[in-house]
C-alpha cells in the first residue's frame, strides 16, 4: 500500500484533475448540489508487475526446564543465525518476536518453559536469500515467504495508475451525463484507494529434529502482482434549463 502523506498529495492532484474537465464540461459546475439526479460508481485501473522484493520469517522453538536454561538455547540459535546472515549483505536481516511462556502438569505445577525467536529477511536479492534461507534451516524452521513488490516501485507505479483511475472516472462521468441527456455534471466526492502487495508462497518446512544436514537450495521464482487503484465517488447530474 502507498503511504498516507503519498496517498493524500496524489489524490488530490488525480482529483483537482478531474474536476476541471467537470467544469469544462458542466454548465452549471459551481451550482449548490440539489440532492437530485446523484450517481454513485467507482472504476479501477490495473497493471500486472513483477515481484522485485522476497521476506521471509525463520524460528527457533526449544524447550528447557528452566527459563535460563532457555534462553542460553534460544539465544545461541540467534547469534549463529545472525552470524550467518552477515555473510549477505545483500540481505536485511533484523531479530523478530521472542516469546516465552510456562508449560504446566495436571495440578497446575510448572514443569518447564517454551520458547520461540524468530529473525526476519528482506531482499531484491531472489538468489542470495534463498540460499541464506538454505543455511538458516540447519538450525531454524521457515515460518512464511512471500513475494511483493517493493514501496519504491510501487510507488513509481502507483503514480501512474492513479492517473489512469482518475481520468476513467471523468471518462464515465461524461458518458453517464450524455446517457442521461444532461447537461453535464458536477463531482459531489471522490475518493482514491490502492491495492496490491505480497503473495504468500508455501514452503516444507523442518523440523528442528530433522535439520542436522544440509539443506538444497531452492530456486526463487517470484511471480507477479496486480496493483489497482480504485476511484469512487457521487457526481449530480445537471439538466438542460
Amino acid at each position: 500500500m502507498m503511504s498516507k502523506s503519498l496517498s493524500n498529495i496524489l489524490s488530490k492532484a488525480a482529483m483537482l484533475s478531474v474536476l476541471g474537465s467537470a467544469a469544462l464540461f458542466a454548465q452549471a459546475a459551481n451550482a449548490e448540489p440539489t440532492g437530485y439526479n446523484q450517481i454513485s460508481f467507482n472504476v479501477e485501473a490495473n497493471q500486472e508487475v513483477e515481484n522485485d522484493q522476497v521476506t521471509a520469517t525463520l524460528y527457533k522453538q526449544a524447550q528447557a526446564s528452566t527459563p535460563k536454561k532457555l534462553a542460553t538455547e534460544l539465544n545461541t540459535a540467534m547469534n549463529q543465525a545472525l552470524s550467518i546472515a552477515k555473510r549477505y549483505p545483500t540481505v536485511t536481516t533484523t531479530t523478530g518476536q521472542q516469546n516465552t511462556y510456562p508449560k504446566y502438569d495436571d495440578n497446575g505445577k510448572i514443569v518447564g518453559w517454551t520458547g520461540t525467536v524468530s529473525v526476519d529477511l528482506k531482499s531484491k536479492d531472489f538468489a542470495k536469500t534463498s540460499e541464506l534461507v538454505a543455511n538458516l534451516q540447519q538450525n531454524l524452521v521457515v515460518q512464511n515467504l512471500q513475494f511483493g513488490v517493493s514501496e519504491e516501485k510501487q510507488k513509481q507505479l502507483e503514480k501512474d495508475l492513479i492517473k489512469k483511475a482518475s481520468l476513467k472516472f471523468r471518462d464515465q462521468a461524461k458518458s453517464l451525463a450524455e446517457t442521461w441527456d444532461m447537461s453535464g455534471y458536477q463531482i459531489i466526492n471522490v475518493s482514491i484507494n490502492s491495492s496490491g502487495g505480497y503473495q504468500p508462497r508455501p514452503m516444507m518446512m523442518m523440523r528442528d529434529t530433522a535439520a542436522k544436514s544440509s539443506v538444497p537450495v531452492q530456486e526463487f521464482e517470484g511471480g507477479n502482482t496486480r496493483l489497482g487503484v480504485t476511484a469512487s465517488g457521487t457526481i449530480e447530474l445537471i439538466p438542460f434549463r
